[in-house]
């Protein structure tokens, strides 16, 4: 997939003198991709001591995707990159990041690798790592860079692979997991245009950092032991969670940061079209929302259909919500999210205007254009 952008450095030759009246980050792309496979709660239950009613009654899970053994996540987040930018019209891209947990290798990051494969030029790209939380935080970044006028487009990718690392025994985390890939092009615009964003707010704490881990496999214990070779305990190899502990944190940390980016865009709960939260589970979803005050029917999400897909979960849930036209481009948008770390986010912005567009799966580097699809 190639496109080629018109610098690889923040100015853009014969645009200066617009760029120099942007105001405001504006998401003007939206673009999404997901592993063809889907697996659903029977066949899970096939695998697992477990059925299809106790997963969606504590879930609200009832399918996910999985990546197949040729699928990465850098492949993922080629195909919602290349959506994204067929979404918004652009030639290009300044900047890319790409928020995961799930690395194509653990040196170098995987997203210089996304952006020449998507014929970006040498333009700056990088990761970001803060699990589920992961997307607002490179949409902070994306923000900060726009508002600073350093870049004029960037493109903010969350892509995972937890089939990856998830433990395929272990009944808590197997079920809630899935893959996939979602994008924004936010770029410099105008604060009262549909998709301008209006403000961040991150948080993180490192003392609760053993709730979500993978204890093995880092500088602090490498996998396998390099003194015996042996094989480290499963519970060490794979991810894992301690669920009742993160359910109090997920709804308390989401709900506070939630209330401090309403607070500074004066924006009462009730008057907001729309609220996107991380897919985490469908009753931390509730939790939230009702300690909001957020009439259900503001609330959007797709965890039902795709699992929790941490970091390409809120994209994910954007690009399903806009593609039904549910919410009124402009509508007053709340988006927060948790995950391991710990780390916590929210946003407020007005809801893009923008048709959201699938791509395949991009499976090998290829030279010839993105194929995409508006979502339907």
């Amino acid at each position: 997939m190639e496109r080629q952008s018109e610098a690889a450095g923040g100015e853009v030759p014969g645009k200066l003198e617009e760029f120099g009246m942007e105001r405001a980050p504006v998401v003007a792309g939206i673009g999404m991709c997901l592993p063809p496979r889907s697996v659903d709660n029977h066949e899970m239950s096939r695998e697992l001591d477990t059925t299809h009613e106790w997963i969606l009654s504590r879930t609200g899970i009832a399918r996910r995707r999985r990546a197949d053994a040729g699928t990465s996540t850098g492949d993922l987040a080629v195909g919602a990159a290349a959506g994204a930018l067929a979404s918004s019209g652009d030639a290009g891209a300044d900047a890319l990041v790409v928020a995961t947990t799930t690395p194509d290798r653990r040196c170098p990051a995987t997203g210089p690798e996304v952006a020449a494969r998507l014929g970006l030029g040498e333009i700056p790209a990088f990761d970001v790592a803060a699990v589920c939380t992961g997307f607002l935080y490179g949409l902070t970044v994306a923000s900060a860079l726009i508002r600073s006028r350093t870049y004029h487009r960037v493109l903010v990718v969350g892509a995972e692979t937890y089939s990856r690392i998830v433990d395929p025994l272990d009944r808590g985390t197997a079920v809630i997991f899935g893959d996939g890939a979602g994008a924004v092009l936010v770029r410099g615009g105008d604060p009262d245009e549909p998709g301008a964003l209006l403000g961040t707010h991150l948080g993180s704490d490192g003392s609760g950092a053993d709730l979500i881990a993978i204890a093995a496999g880092g500088a602090r214990t490498p996998h396998p032991d390099p003194e015996s070779g042996r094989e480290l305990p499963r519970e060490e190899r794979y991810f894992s969670m301690r669920g009742r502990q993160v359910y109090g944190q997920a709804v308390h940390r989401m709900t506070a940061c939630a209330r401090v980016v309403l607070d500074r865009a004066g924006w009462a709960p009730g008057s907001l079209g729309a609220f996107v939260g991380h897919q985490a589970n469908q009753r931390i979803l509730d939790a939230v929302g009702d300690k909001l005050h957020i009439p259900a029917e503001r609330r959007f999400g797709n965890i039902r259909d795709v699992g929790n897909t941490a970091a390409a979960s809120i994209p994910l849930a954007l690009a399903d919500t806009a593609a039904a036209g549910r919410v009124r481009p402009g509508a007053r948008t709340l988006l927060t999210a948790f995950g391991g770390g710990l780390t916590w986010g929210a946003a407020t912005l007005t809801w893009p205007a923008a048709a959201p567009v699938a791509c395949p799966p991009a499976v090998r580097p290829s030279t010839a254009a993105p194929t995409g699809r508006t979502v339907e």
